[in-house]
């Protein structure tokens, strides 16, 4: 314890001091809150930091500014001062402007040249310059840039000028087409023998065509290419690259950043969306409707596609659009005859409404669909007499088919035969007789000709070593065989026994009666058209809808309501064709005929009035008199039916004028006088008012079918008298010897009907797995343009797989008479229209038409929205229709008309697939490269990109598997 007092108590001095200090301290606080307010403290602590952290970064400043000025004074004490040199380079190098020489000239044509540089400078503009511009200013790039795609165009367009490129269109691309045709048609067959269906219907046709692929190529398939987008870049980033390398200056190519930065440009940018759209379904359908828009819509076209089609969406599609449609005309308020229309309208709506629901329901059911077993069980079924069957080439060909199974086809050759005889015996008897009468000397040879070809038939038919042998009595046989010996063969020697081999086809229950009931004749009648389909009710009482969309009506109408004024001898008429005119009903177009009549009565007054008529109403008409009247059918020649162009002003004209020159024949006082009960008949045709049909339209067709061929060609006789030697090998041509006859006319005559000759020499290789164009003969050139074309027709209509002997060889007669004829002629058509399609002009045209589509009015076109699944469907059966609606008539007469239908259908349904459409694509690009630049061996190195396929090596191995077995 401290003993200091100073420690221990505080003076009074202190104290006051200390208190001094407090009280003023106070004093001072409360006069600054007073002052400066209750926040004042606050502000002053800020500005103290405020002054701290100012003072602070000062310091930082400072200190920074001088140690890089130390750093910089270091570092040139230890680092050798720069070249003013390379600076002043680098300075002088950007004032300089070095300007790009583009030289504009393309292709040497001004036409192509003055739209090309605009298509180019749009593609420059909208997929370089909006990217560039963002990194750099400089132009030089965007300016090589230019020059590079020239240099690649000048390139491309000098080598196409060295190029014939006729050979490509006329034959490799129509081989191309035909070739993916024919391996379609492999992978639709061998999907419907499939009966373990477990994947999508889809993928099994893909795998199947490209299996198919794969047989036909052996060596490439495309398969990985067209089903896989990462295989596929990678293919077109190989394929640009070579081109740039063929095109490009060698400068340009070897530099690395511009050669993949074109590349990348061509595959992704160009080819890739070009292909894409190309392949699209959609985008081909609407094309298919773009190029047939000039043709009218075909009602009965359209009726068939929707009875024919698989598809329900298709049908719901339609079935939308017409409730549409129906509602729309049921808001219309109207009245006067403009309620006529709408309710014809309405009511044509309201049956394409039943058939889509009809045909929907069944689809869902799973019931049978096919038209054929419909008919077959259901409907009932046209008779057409034997008679008009061995006169028609089509239905012959079925016949023929049910003789063979029944092995009765011995009497139908026969038959045939003698047919084939009896004209070219006649012609070689005229031929004789005008020789005669013109002085000439008569070859002496002629009648042993004609008398050893009729022993041929006798042989080859008749005679105990015939196998087989015509079953006829032995009477007959014996009675022919003298005859033969003993006199000179004529025409006629054979009629006899023909007429008896007809008659026991007809009546004999295994032939044309068990014809009539086998599904061979439904066939038939499915290529004739002539097929009903059972009624929509369910019912099979005829009433129905046929088979084409148009309605029935009682093949035998009955006139006995006519007024009986109209027998009087007394009543005069007379009418003639006043007028012509277009109409459009339901989207079908035809023409209409006004027609003025007038009658004077038996008071002399005279009543004037105008009827309407169509060509089907002449038709029907002249159908229903001439079987009524039967000399009619010689005095009385109704202007024949006309497929193409039969809307044009000219030659509604001249129908104009030969209907005219009918009505005044039938109306004839003396026509009147020989036939007075025809008078009803036509009084009834003129009356005002609308015509109604007797024959119905299966009658029409029969007529249009079978009396054009029972007028002009009796069984194979009019085919003898155009073309003689096409039906006899041994015959020689007419201008030489007028047909010279072979001593083996029958044999040959059979041979040369039922056996066409092997386009190819036998070899162990299917023809079905090679290439169309492999069935044209090397050794002769002319003509291959046309004869690739028939080719095609071949793989559209598939006629060589039927085993339809008749058919193939009208097909055979149809080339000999094109080559014979107007071979020439249309095959020179087909080149100038392709040097036409080739000019600079028409290329030129190429190129606005795209500038336009890509950049209308100079703007790049957006990218259009994927269209609406039922507008796709709808636009399917769109094509369809004007697909089928453009097949001319006379076609189908030839091959048939299921047939036709059939064959175009398959080509529609080709296209319906992508993968399949981008295989043909990329076909179609390799062809023309291979055409393109034939020196570098393009097809060796599209066999190595395609090489990659895990189908070729699953086929090889098959081969070797295969070939280790043998």
């Amino acid at each position: 314890m401290s003993n200091d007092p100073q420690r221990r108590f505080s003076t009074p001095q202190q104290t006051q001091a200390s208190l001094s200090i407090w009280g003023w301290g106070g004093l001072g606080v409360v006069l600054f809150l007073i002052t400066f307010g209750p926040f004042a403290i606050f502000y002053l602590a800020f500005y103290i930091f405020c002054f701290i952290g100012g003072g602070f970064a000062v310091t930082l400043l400072y200190g920074k500014i001088n140690s890089e000025k130390h750093l910089e004074k270091c570092e040139q004490s230890y680092l050798p001062p720069t070249q003013i040199g390379i600076p002043k380079t680098l300075d002088e190098m950007k004032l300089e402007m070095k300007p790009i020489k583009i030289d504009r000239r393309l292709t040497g044509s001004s036409f192509i040249d003055e739209p090309l540089q605009q298509v180019i400078q749009f593609a420059l503009r909208d997929y370089i310059q909006y990217w560039y511009y963002t990194l750099s200013e400089d132009e030089s790039f965007l300016l090589e840039i230019r020059q590079t795609l020239q240099n690649a165009l000048v390139q491309f367009s000098t080598r196409s000028k060295e190029v014939d490129w006729q050979p490509y269109f006329t034959t490799r691309l129509v081989d191309d087409f035909a070739t993916h045709l024919r391996v379609f048609r492999k992978a639709q067959d061998r999907l419907a023998e499939r009966e373990d269906k477990q994947r999508d219907i889809t993928e099994e046709l893909v795998d199947s065509f490209f299996e198919a692929e794969v047989e036909m190529e052996r060596k490439v398939c495309r398969d990985v290419v067209c089903t896989s987008h990462k295989d596929e870049e990678g293919f077109l980033r190989d394929l640009c690259e070579l081109l740039l390398y063929l095109l490009l200056p060698p400068g340009d190519f070897h530099n690395k950043n511009m050669r993949y930065f074109l590349r990348e440009v061509l595959a992704r940018g160009v080819l890739l969306p070009l292909i894409n759209q190309l392949s699209d379904p959609d985008y081909i359908n609407q094309f298919v409707i773009w190029m047939i828009r000039d043709s009218s819509c075909n009602y009965e076209a359209f009726m068939n596609i929707l009875k024919l089609t698989d598809k329900p969406a298709e049908l719901e599609a339609v079935k939308d659009k017409v409730l549409e449609e129906l509602q729309y005309l049921r808001s219309l308020d109207t009245a006067g005859d403009d309620i006529n229309v709408i309710k014809n309208q309405i009511n044509s709506l309201l049956f394409v409404k039943k058939v889509c629901e009809t045909r929907i329901q069944r689809l869902q059911s799973g019931k049978e669909v096919d038209a054929l077993k419909l008919a077959a069980n259901f409907g009932k079924l046209c008779v057409i007499p034997l008679e008009h069957i061995l006169v028609h080439n089509i239905a012959l060909q079925f016949f023929m088919d049910f003789m063979q199974a029944a092995g009765a086809q011995a009497e139908l050759f026969f038959w045939l035969t003698v047919e084939g005889y009896r004209v070219t015996a006649q012609q070689q008897l005229e031929a004789m007789q005008v020789w005669q009468k013109d002085g000439k000397k008569q070859p002496s040879t002629t009648k042993g000709l004609l008398k050893a070809a009729a022993l041929g038939v006798y042989e080859q038919y008749l005679s105990d070593k015939a196998s087989p042998r015509v079953q006829v009595d032995e009477a007959s046989v014996i009675k022919l065989g003298e005859k033969l010996q003993k006199d000179d063969p004529t025409p006629e020697i054979f009629d006899e026994i023909q007429r008896k081999v007809y008659d026991m086809m007809l009546r004999d229950e295994r032939y044309y009666p068990s014809f009539k009931q086998s599904p061979l004749y439904v066939r038939m009648l499915a290529e004739l058209d002539m097929l009903k389909e059972p009624s929509y009710r369910g019912s099979d009482d005829g009433d129905g809808e046929s088979f084409n969309g148009s309605p029935t009506g009682s093949i035998n109408l009955s006139l006995d309501d006519l007024s009986n004024s109209c027998h009087d001898e007394t009543m005069h008429l007379h009418a003639f064709i006043s007028d012509t005119g277009v109409c459009n009903d339901h989207g079908k177009t035809y023409a209409l005929y006004a027609i003025t009549v007038f009658r004077r009565n038996q008071d002399g007054s005279e009543d004037c009035w105008k009827t309407y008529r169509r060509y089907s109403d002449f038709h029907d008409f002249h159908m229903r008199i001439t079987e009524q009247f039967e000399n009619l059918a010689s005095i009385l020649k109704l202007p024949g039916k006309k497929t193409f162009n039969n809307m044009d002003r000219d030659f509604l004209e001249k129908r104009k004028k030969d209907l005219n020159a009918y009505l005044q024949l039938l109306l004839n006082p003396e026509m009147v006088k020989a036939c007075p009960t025809l008078i009803p008949y036509v009084y009834d045709f003129l009356e005002n008012k609308a015509y109604s049909k007797g024959k119905g339209e299966f009658a029409r067709k029969i007529d249009t079918f079978v009396n054009p061929l029972r007028s002009s060609m009796r069984n194979m006789s009019n085919a003898v008298k155009a073309l003689p030697d096409s039906l006899a090998e041994g015959m020689t041509k007419v201008s030489d010897n007028m047909g010279r006859m072979s001593e083996r006319l029958g044999q040959d005559i059979k041979q040369s009907i039922f056996k066409v000759p092997p386009l190819l020499p036998k070899s162990e290789i299917d023809p079905e797995h090679c290439r169309v164009s492999a069935q044209l003969d090397d050794n002769v050139d002319e003509n291959i343009p046309l004869r690739v074309m028939l080719l095609l027709m071949d793989e559209v209509f598939d006629l060589k797989e039927k085993n339809q002997w008749l058919r193939r060889n009208i097909k055979n007669l149809l080339q000999q008479l094109i080559r014979a004829t107007y071979g020439d002629t249309i095959n020179r058509k087909i080149v100038d229209h392709v040097d036409y399609m080739t000019s600079p002009e028409q290329v030129a045209d190429y190129v606005k038409k795209f500038r336009d589509s890509y950049w209308p009015n100079g703007i790049l076109a957006e990218t259009p929205p994927r269209r609406d699944k039922s507008i796709r469907m709808r636009t399917r059966v769109a094509a369809k229709t004007s697909l089928l609606g453009i097949m001319p008539d006379e076609l189908k007469h030839i091959i048939g008309a299921d047939t036709t239908r059939k064959g175009i259908l398959r080509v529609f349904d080709m296209f319906q697939y992508q993968p399949m459409n981008r295989r043909l694509v990329y076909v179609f690009l390799e062809g023309f490269l291979e055409t393109m630049f034939p020196q570098y061996k393009f097809p060796e190195l599209f066999v190595k990109l395609h090489s990659r396929s895990p189908r070729i090596h699953r086929y090889s191995q098959k081969l070797k598997t295969s070939s280790l077995k043998r």
